[in-house]
């Protein structure tokens, strides 16, 4: 029998109309059916708040969530937990599709495993065209969340958690570019992230485009300070002038790739290069299938 347990997914909107409608197609393209959809507009300028109404006046499960502020992604996930009916809770980005098995997945994963919170998965690299590049993700299953790290590897946007474990660690607004690594830094130096990173690709993201030196810039430096403010005191000046030549250098490569039009490198070098042929032709009839293509 199918799992009936149902799921509250949720997807913020800023200005998304290019990519919203095939977004919402990979939800209804779950084949786990339990579940409402709670989309979250911030403020959009674009059309992307009409695609969702049409949307939400075609299928019942289909919630829109507006009130012409741009309020950041905090805000929007955070209040994603204060609406959210059902106690396990996914998210996604308004511009990336999920895998048809993600939810069945991800839910199996926490109901046979009741001690873990959090699960994430792995990510296949999509561009502007649909055409997949690139993937990574976890060898094997991880779960090694023990201590505080400079980085996880954690998609956040392919995070499906129990609502209770949110109720006790909400996002903190103050960090809009580094939201997720405060959290997990957070949850860890209270020894509650309970979290487990499948290997499994569930999650496909549009990193064409995605990137701008503004927001990297900015996640550099929130990430740097969230990871010194959870450092212990006895490591924080040897963290702070190590962290703060790394920051530097990071910062000037980053402006070079810009003034050089390579940014978009960033992200491709983050991906696998050894994604084979049939797993690529795998996942491109998944994204095919989606946006009807």
């Amino acid at each position: 029998m199918k799992n009936q347990t149902y799921v509250s997914i949720g997807i913020p909107i800023y200005n998304a109309e290019a990519y919203l409608a095939d977004a919402i197609k990979s939800i209804l393209a779950q084949t786990h059916e339990w579940w409402e959809l709670i989309l979250l507009d911030d403020g959009s300028t674009d059309g992307s708040l009409a695609i969702a109404q049409r949307f939400a006046a075609s299928d019942d499960r289909i919630k829109v969530l507006y009130d012409g502020v741009n309020k950041k992604l905090p805000a929007r996930l955070n209040q994603l937990i204060a609406v959210a009916q059902y106690d396990y809770v996914a998210r996604m980005d308004a511009d990336d599709l999920v895998h048809p098995d993600r939810l069945a997945t991800q839910l199996r994963f926490l109901e046979k495993n009741p001690d873990y919170d959090l699960v994430s998965t792995g990510v296949v690299s999509i561009d502007n065209h649909n055409q997949v590049y690139g993937c990574r993700h976890v060898e094997h299953l991880y779960t090694g969340f023990e201590k505080i790290e400079a980085a996880y590897p954690i998609v956040h946007a392919s995070i499906l958690a129990k609502k209770s474990w949110y109720q006790r660690h909400a996002y903190n607004e103050a960090y809009p570019r580094s939201e997720d690594y405060d959290l997990w830094c957070r949850a860890i130096a209270s020894q509650d992230l309970k979290l487990a990173v499948l290997p499994d690709l569930l999650y496909y993201y549009r990193e064409e485009g995605n990137l701008s030196l503004a927001k990297i810039i900015r996640s550099y430096k929130d990430s740097f300070q969230t990871y010194c403010d959870y450092t212990s005191p006895r490591r924080l000046s040897a963290t702070k002038l190590a962290g703060s030549i790394k920051l530097a250098a990071k910062v000037s490569t980053v402006r070079l790739l810009d003034s050089a039009g390579l940014l978009q490198k960033i992200a491709n070098k983050r991906n696998k290069l050894t994604m084979s042929t049939a797993l690529r032709a795998q996942h491109q009839a998944v994204v095919n299938s989606i946006c009807g293509i």
